[in-house]
This record gives C-alpha cells, sequence and structure tokens, in this order.
C-alpha cells in the first residue's frame, strides 16, 4: 500500500530526512492466498467444523486480498487505511525514535502520542502492530458470539428463539470468515521484512557499509518472484507446529514482527548475492519461509482466539459465553436485542 512516509530517523546521526511515497502491495494476490488457505487447512480439531473446510479455506484465501483491493476508494478512506499494511522501524528497534516495537503503547491513541513527541504520527510511521491486534480481538468477539449462538439454537426452551439464534450462527459464520480474511491480511503484511523497516525498497538514504542496493525491490519481491517460484506445497512444508506464547496478543504481535524485522538484513545480503534470480533456490526458500511464517501464525492466532472466545462476554445486557453453552440462559434477548 502507499507509503506516506514523510521523516525517517537516521540511526547513528539523529538526522531527520523527507522521503517521497514508495507504493508497495504486501505479497500480491498469490501470496495472501497461500497464507489464508494453508492457515486454515492447517486447523486443528478443536475448531469448529465450518472453518475446517476446503471452502473456508478457499474463502480465506480470497478474502486475505481484500484490504489491498480497498484501495483507491477515496481520499478519506485511502489516508486513514494505507499505514495499516506497515510500521517504519528503525535500527535502533524504535519507530522515528519513539516507541519500541518491543514495548508497543496499548492502544494506536497512545502510540500515535508517542510519536507525535518525537514529531511524527501514526500515519507516517505506519500501525501494521494494531492492524493485527484489532483484527484478532474481532475474530475473538465473532467467534464469542457464533459460540451463543450454538448453544443457544440448541437449549432455547422456546422454539422461535432456536429458529432466530441458528439463522443468527449461520449468518455470523459470513461475517468470521470475512473478518479472518482481514486478519490474514494483515498477518501476512507482517511477514513480509519489507513492511517492518525503514529500508521498505532499497536500502535508503542510511549508512550502507554493506553497499545494499538502492533498486525498488519490493514489488518485484514479493509480486512476480512469489507468483512464478512459490508452491502451495512448499509453503506447506514450512510450516511450523502450533505455539503457544502464553502471552497477550500485543506481546505476540511485538515478538512476531520483531522476528520478520530480523529478516530484512538476510533479505538484502540474498538480493546482492543474486538469490532472487527466478528459479534461485536460495530466494525461493526464502519466501516460502516468509509465507509459511505467516501462515503459521494466523493458524496460531486462530485457534487463540477460539480458546479466548469461550471466556467472552456478548450481547446487552451482556451475558458470559460460558453461561450460554452450560444451559444456564437463553441467550435470545441479549443477542437480538431488547432495545
Amino acid at each position: 500500500m502507499i507509503r506516506m512516509l514523510a521523516i525517517v530517523r537516521l540511526v547513528g546521526f539523529g538526522a531527520v530526512l523527507s522521503l517521497p511515497p514508495v507504493q508497495a502491495l504486501a505479497w500480491g494476490s498469490t501470496g495472501h492466498r497461500l497464507i489464508g488457505r494453508e492457515a486454515v487447512l492447517a486447523l486443528p480439531p478443536e475448531l469448529p467444523a465450518f472453518l475446517r473446510t476446503q471452502a473456508a479455506a478457499e474463502a480465506v484465501g480470497e478474502l486475505s486480498r481484500e484490504p489491498d483491493r480497498w484501495k483507491d476508494a477515496g481520499a478519506a478512506h485511502d489516508a486513514d487505511r494505507d499505514p495499516g499494511h506497515y510500521v517504519n522501524i528503525g535500527d535502533d528497534g524504535t519507530i522515528f525514535g519513539g516507541p519500541s516495537i518491543k514495548a508497543l503503547p496499548p492502544t494506536r491513541a497512545a502510540y500515535d502520542t508517542a510519536l507525535r513527541a518525537v514529531g511524527a504520527d501514526s500515519w507516517k510511521a505506519g500501525y501494521l502492530p494494531y492492524s493485527i491486534i484489532d483484527g484478532w480481538q474481532q475474530l475473538a468477539k465473532d467467534l464469542a458470539y457464533w459460540r451463543a449462538d450454538e448453544a443457544g439454537a440448541a437449549t432455547a426452551a422456546d422454539p422461535a428463539h432456536r429458529a432466530w439464534l441458528a439463522a443468527d450462527g449461520v449468518e455470523r459464520q459470513a461475517l468470521i470468515l470475512r473478518d479472518l480474511g482481514t486478519l490474514s491480511h494483515y498477518v501476512g503484511d507482517g511477514s513480509q521484512p519489507l513492511h517492518v523497516t525503514v529500508h521498505f525498497n532499497g536500502w535508503g538514504p542510511f549508512p550502507n557499509p554493506n553497499g545494499y542496493t538502492q533498486e525498488r525491490v519490493h514489488g518485484p519481491f514479493e509480486g512476480e518472484f512469489v507468483r512464478n517460484t512459490v508452491s502451495q506445497g512448499t509453503v506447506r512444508a514450512a510450516m511450523a507446529p502450533y505455539g503457544d506464547c502464553r502471552c497477550g496478543i500485543a506481546q505476540w504481535t511485538s515478538a512476531y514482527l520483531t522476528a520478520t524485522r530480523a529478516e530484512v538484513a538476510p533479505f538484502y545480503d540474498l538480493q546482492k548475492a543474486g538469490g532472487f534470480v527466478s528459479g534461485d533456490s536460495r530466494g525461493r526458500a526464502f519466501a516460502a519461509a516468509r509465507l509459511a511464517a505467516a501462515a503459521s501464525a494466523l493458524r496460531d492466532l486462530v485457534v487463540d482466539a477460539w480458546r479466548s472466545s469461550a471466556t467472552r462476554r456478548v450481547g446487552w445486557p451482556e451475558l458470559g459465553v460460558a453461561e450460554v453453552e452450560a444451559g444456564k440462559v437463553d441467550p435470545f434477548d441479549s443477542l437480538y436485542g431488547t432495545d
């Protein structure tokens, strides 16, 4: 998406430079489809059956492309949403010398406040971490409502209540697939090293002792190279087993993006060595590993969202999902609404 980067802190010199906007669409259609599809196909049996189908995998793969397809909807829309696809982390691990990627403020508003203290803002710096956090929290809430619908449809005494709850559950499934596709997109963006660095399209105006390229390498890598060299099978083979970080979503996101940032220099080393010439096995393995990292991460986040949904509250007046699943309460009034 459009990089509206107006200032970058030059690490080690403290200078602030102006850079032109750069257009970048993370991964392209091929990569985003692979991430969404493979993550869903890898979901464990504890997840609802409607999510563990080939049809759901194909749907999430397609819906994973949506945040890029939203582009050019209008000036207000694009100006607000485009920076949600990246975060410009400097060589010192901070964003423009302000917040550290390892210790993110709790909300985007607090993040923006911290950036303004160093002369920037979240539109200039990018706010990808909060796109991921927001997307996960939305998915967990979606799943909580689906749980309540399913349980109420099975236990409510009133047949009319059961019918409405069952219908609402079907509609909720469609919302879950859409929101999962959106989350897939941003998790995918977060696995592309050039989306988490100030060196996002060539090394840029920074100290460059390794002689890294200044060419616009972003688009050709994530688009044409991936499309021509990476297959579904190579991504699937490179996926990691489920890992429970036993942490909150903000801490998980910081760790995930920090791990991706560690791949920035290896990307430029590989590019310098000719690894991204079509057919080179080194570049193919690097791209497959990055896509697999995203697919693995997305699968893990869906599992975590499902488990978290069991402890959520839904509707108004609020009801605990656990109460509904235990058959202690008919959720119809809270979910349908009495207001």
